[in-house]
């Protein structure tokens, strides 16, 4: 059971969106949807939800075809952007209308979540302030309990220790249910070790999509004089290079060996490190 897309492309007028982009989402973990403003993250995600329709290619659902998939539509739900709640409701009311729409969603957890973030119930929906509408639609994610949880940028306006309360709701939560999760966020680093599978797009195209610790183990830093590390790097696939004086570091996809040469230092890549070397590499091509 999974989130499929097949040959997806999405055009803007003159610009592609989405190109041939083939990819699944399933199996009950965290994905980390990563790239560049512009990349194609958000049109992904309204292609997946039907807010937008693809000029090629196809979206499953759990096997599902469009445009016979509504039903199976219910069993995805994606954080919204702007409040969809009458201007008169407020909090606590809003949060029951949504079982209506899910019946999935559950009320005791969404009203805990609220208490653990101090969310206003008595406070019309309109009214809150841009962290706490951010936390107001946190939590209708957390609660709705769909096989599906797609979270675009949910972080946008909360403080470190509200940040860090939702990534441990999320993680928990993700254990507890078997959710599959899409996680799109540029805050990599706060959010890495939540994410279980990187599918990082370039452009409107797919660049990675690996398991997280299998793409950050398969490169590598390696740092020392430019001169040593030039001659290190020489045949190798080197995705990006800084230097600072007469000293060099460079990104290195492949296995380092088991010790580095004379005057040089190797170290492991998070996914933060990893990423922001992938997308240099795929700048430069760009401009070639």
């Amino acid at each position: 059971m999974a989130i499929e897309l097949k040959g997806v492309t999405k055009r803007y007028g003159a610009t592609t969106a989405l190109d041939k982009v083939s990819v699944s989402f399933g199996g009950g973990i965290v994905y980390g949807l990563l790239g560049a403003n512009g990349a194609g993250k958000t049109t992904m995600m309204n292609v997946i939800t039907n807010r937008i329709f693809a000029d090629e290619g196809e979206v499953l659902i759990d096997g599902e075809r469009a445009p016979g998939r509504d039903k199976a539509l219910g069993r995805v739900y994606m954080m919204a952007e702007a409040n969809l709640f009458p201007d008169s409701m407020k909090v606590e009311p809003a949060l029951r209308l949504t079982k209506s729409f899910y019946p999935t969603f559950d009320m005791d957890y969404a009203l805990a979540v609220a208490k653990r973030f101090e969310l206003p119930l008595k406070k019309k929906v309109k009214s809150l302030s841009t962290g706490y509408a951010s936390i107001f639609r946190l939590t209708l994610a957390l609660a709705v309990s769909t096989p599906y949880v797609i979270f675009d940028e949910p972080v946008l306006g909360l403080d470190a220790q509200h940040r860090d309360l939702f990534y441990r709701l999320l993680m928990e939560r993700a254990a507890q249910t078997e959710q599959t999760v899409i996680l799109s966020t540029h805050l990599i680093q706060e959010a890495a070790s939540l994410i279980s599978h990187a599918v990082i797009i370039h452009s409107g195209r797919i660049l990675r999509d690996m398991d997280t610790a299998a793409l950050t183990g398969a490169a590598y830093q390696v740092s020392g004089p430019a001169a040593a590390v030039d001659a290190y790097c020489a045949g190798r696939h080197v995705l990006n290079v800084n230097s600072l004086g007469g000293l060099k570091t460079a990104c290195v996809e492949g296995e380092p060996e088991a010790e580095a040469p004379a005057g040089l230092e190797f170290a492991g890549m998070d996914l933060q490190d990893y990423f922001i070397s992938l997308m240099n590499e795929a700048d430069r091509r760009e401009v070639k």
